[in-house]
């Protein structure tokens, strides 16, 4: 028992690793200990049960020691996402630990694999029930010397090469020959030389563009902006805005920076122009040749037509959506764009089981509850520079993030509130997260965030020049490389988890061919 127990938490420091600051090379061998508990157990139900309890100990703590912090906003969301993020690991893990013991063990690990970046896959492509932080290839976010081929496979490469690694040292200790450490050194080793091959073959392009971001620092909660004098930012936002180069092409603003400011809290979009004359004030008198990027809550009306299935109905405007979204302006104050937010936060801006909650008439209200999803990708241009304006939570999701670069983006700009967690973890791997992403599309990345962490990305997951930490604010700008090509992710999506996928089928239909044969005797 007390082996096992020891077993099980040097998993969980071993998975956990990448998500608390230090390196996710400790994940290529952070499973070996769940395997070794699964060798020691037979066949039985009663094992079977027992090895189920050990693996979603582990799991049930891996969730709990990365992200404990969205308690401080939501205290549902940790327990949600740890209970949901176990059944996946389970499915994969628990169906190796059935089949190791009733087939041949190349089956199982191919199951272990596939199944385990199917169900991973499934949770990264949810519209609701989705919440992809810790998706195992997240876990070299803050390594991005060693996963620079992310550029062709996505995070889902990242999760194959920890689970073959795994396996592979597993066989070492099960098998202790020759060949089985030769070949667990290679599957170790040989993606990490790759990556640096590729990190220093690197050939920036002349191009660039001037970008400034925006950290104003603004409490999230109403008390702490009361407590601080900051009801009302905009005569911060517009002194930052004043520090801004005339020739830079953008201002990035964070996430719901208008939102902040009482007389533009919600914006009609039949009236978008109604706010011109705190876009002007912002905009100010050195930024005639830079467009403004910020963050807006932003309301369409439907009348008596309930357009969408997020819509909601007032007795006084009829059917509406509220929608999360970016807005770029010129220096006349005119809105010349609007992005709608296409990956929403589950829980706060997007209800598990809605129609559930309709049945039975719970009100959830507020803007808190359901929005409205956006279905499109928007560009926003400035002086031939094109940009992807994706906000805050949709950095976790490589393939949506790609479909900015699919459509035309030079560079990407994220916009975020980090503040609703306090100094702690997530909003240092949500950057993280954005080096990730510019490494699968090869793209620059500006991001500006309300507090921690504001900066730029370069193409190779660098963080160029200084940044903004928590709880700081300013202004930073740099020169932004820009790129046309599109990378072997970009134009392929999730290729490796579509393909994980159809071998998993086939691997389950094997499977059940297999133990009918078995049970007639024709195999051994």
């Amino acid at each position: 028992m007390k082996q096992k127990i020891l077993l099980v938490l040097l998993s969980v420091a071993m998975l956990a690793a990448g998500w608390l600051g230090l390196s996710g090379i400790t994940l290529l061998g952070a499973l070996v200990p769940l395997l070794i508990i699964s060798e020691r157990y037979g066949d039985s139900r009663r094992d079977w049960w027992r090895m189920c309890g050990w693996a979603a100990a582990t799991f049930l703590l891996w969730s709990a020691v990365t992200i404990w912090w969205v308690w401080i906003a939501a205290p549902i969301g940790p327990i949600t996402a740890g209970i949901v993020g176990t059944f996946y690991n389970l499915v994969a893990f628990m169906t190796y630990h059935y089949t190791v013991k009733r087939a041949p063990r190349a089956l199982a690990y191919t199951l272990l694999v596939t199944l385990w970046i199917t169900t991973e896959y499934l949770y990264n492509s949810a519209d609701v029930m989705t919440f992809p932080w810790l998706l195992l290839g997240h876990g070299f976010s803050g390594d991005v010397w060693a996963v620079q081929w992310y550029e062709y496979t996505g995070i889902f490469g990242g999760t194959l090469w920890v689970l073959a690694s795994n396996i592979a040292i597993f066989e070492v200790l099960r098998t202790r020959t020759k060949t089985a450490k030769v070949r667990a050194a290679l599957i170790a080793l040989v993606p990490m030389l790759v990556s640096i091959a590729l990190y220093f073959s690197y050939k920036p392009t002349e191009q660039t563009a001037t970008i400034s971001v925006m950290q104003p620092n603004v409490p999230c909660y109403v008390e702490e902006r009361q407590a601080a004098g900051m009801m009302d930012p905009l005569e911060d936002i517009c002194r930052l805005a004043a520090s801004v180069p005339p020739g830079s092409h953008y201002l990035l603003m964070p996430e719901s920076a208008l939102a902040y400011i009482p007389s533009v809290y919600s914006i009609d979009e039949r009236r978008l122009n109604s706010i011109m004359p705190i876009l002007i004030q912002i905009h100010g008198v050195n930024l005639a040749q830079t467009k403004l990027v910020t963050g807006a809550s932003t309301v369409r009306y439907y009348g008596e037509v309930p357009a969408t299935n997020t819509a909601r109905y007032s007795d006084y405007y009829g059917w509406f959506d509220h929608y999360n979204s970016a807005l770029l302006s010129n220096v006349r104050g005119e809105v010349e764009s609007v992005y709608h937010k296409g990956r929403l936060v589950i829980g706060v801006e997007a209800v598990p089981l809605k129609s559930l909650f309709d049945l039975f008439e719970v009100d959830l209200g507020g803007i808190s509850g359901q929005l409205g999803w956006g279905t499109e990708y928007t560009l926003f241009e400035n002086r031939g520079v094109k940009i992807g304006p994706s906000i805050c939570y949709e950095g976790l999701y490589g393939n949506y993030f790609a479909g900015f670069v699919r459509e035309g983006a030079e560079a990407m700009a994220v916009i975020s509130n980090d503040g609703w967690w306090g100094d702690t973890p997530g909003h240092r791997r949500l950057f993280d997260f954005c080096r990730l992403r510019a490494i699968e599309t090869r793209r620059s990345v500006a991001r500006s965030a309300n507090t921690g962490i504001s900066g730029f990305i370069s193409p190779r997951g660098d963080v160029v020049g200084e940044r903004l930490e928590w709880d700081e604010q300013g202004v930073l700008t740099a020169d932004v490389e820009l790129r046309d090509n599109k990378t072997i992710y970009v134009v392929y999506g999730d290729w490796v988890a579509r393909i994980s996928l159809f071998v998993a089928l086939l691997s389950l239909l094997y499977y059940a061919a297999y133990r009918v044969r078995r049970k007639n005797h024709l195999v051994e």
